[in-house]
C-alpha cells in the first residue's frame, strides 16, 4: 500500500468539510476521486499534502504517518501534485520551470529528466525558452505535469487534470496519463470526465458532502449509471 487515508476530518475556520474520508492507493494503481463541485475533493488532496491541516484521522504514505508534516517534507517522500490552476512560475522559462524541480525521489532506474519531458510534450520543446506566462492554458498544464514528473514521484496527484482545456489538448493529457499508468506510475486523479476516468482508473472513490458515498472498481462504476446521475450529475 502506497497511500492510506483513514477517518480523515478537515475543514476551514469553524466549518467542517470532510467527515471520516477513507481511501487507498496501491503501488502502480490509478485511483479516481470523484464528486460534484464543493464535495471535498480538493480539500482531501490539500490535507494529504499538508496544505490544509487534518482535524482527525490518519494519513500514511509508504507506511509512514504524514499528517501534521510540512508540505515540503511530504513532497520529499515521493508525492507530487499537479494543482488546480497549474501554478507554474510565470517569470521562468519552460526549461527553467523544469530544471528547478529535477530529482529522483523514487530512485527510478530510468528517471524522468527535463529532456524526457520535452520529448513527451513536443509543444513544450518548441517553446522551451518562452516564459510561463507566454504559454497557452494547455501548454501550462503540460508544463505543470512535466514539472511534477521530473521529481520522479512514487505517487502523482492531479487535481482537475483537464479543466478548461481545449478538446485536442485534453486528448493529449489523457494519452499521457494512460502512458504513465501503463509504465506503472501510481496516480490519483480528480477530473469531471467520468467516461475517461472509467477507462483510465482501476478504482474510484465518490465524495458526497465530504463523505465517501461509494467506492469500487471501474467495471462496477461503468455498469451502474445510476451512480453517475445520483452523485456526479452526468
Amino acid at each position: 500500500m502506497l497511500l492510506e487515508v483513514s477517518g480523515l476530518r478537515a475543514g476551514y475556520g469553524t466549518s467542517e468539510v470532510l467527515f471520516d474520508v477513507a481511501l487507498e492507493v496501491r503501488e502502480g494503481e490509478t485511483l479516481a476521486l470523484l464528486g460534484r463541485n464543493g464535495m471535498g475533493k480538493t480539500t482531501t488532496i490539500r490535507s494529504i499534502f499538508g496544505l490544509s491541516r487534518a482535524r482527525g484521522g490518519s494519513i500514511r504514505f509508504g507506511g509512514r504517518a504524514i499528517e501534521g508534516e510540512r508540505p515540503d517534507r511530504i513532497a520529499r517522500l515521493g508525492l507530487a501534485l499537479v494543482p488546480e490552476g497549474r501554478r507554474i512560475f510565470p517569470n521562468l522559462t519552460v526549461q527553467e520551470n523544469l530544471d528547478a524541480f529535477v530529482g529522483n525521489r523514487s530512485r527510478a532506474k530510468d528517471p524522468w529528466t527535463t529532456g524526457k519531458v520535452l520529448d513527451a510534450f513536443p509543444n513544450l520543446r518548441a517553446r522551451r525558452r518562452h516564459l510561463g506566462n507566454q504559454l497557452s492554458g494547455g501548454e501550462q498544464q503540460m508544463l505543470a505535469i512535466g514539472r511534477a514528473l521530473v521529481t520522479n514521484p512514487k505517487l502523482l496527484i492531479l487535481d482537475e487534470a483537464t479543466e478548461g482545456l481545449a478538446p485536442l489538448v485534453r486528448e493529449e493529457i489523457w494519452r499521457t496519463l494512460a502512458a504513465l499508468r501503463a509504465a506503472g506510475q501510481a496516480l490519483l486523479v480528480v477530473d469531471k470526465y467520468v467516461e475517461r476516468l472509467v477507462a483510465l482508473a482501476d478504482r474510484h472513490v465518490i465524495l458526497e458532502r465530504g463523505r465517501v458515498a461509494w467506492q469500487g472498481a471501474s467495471a462496477a462504476l461503468a455498469a451502474d449509471r445510476s451512480l453517475w446521475h445520483r452523485y456526479l450529475g452526468v
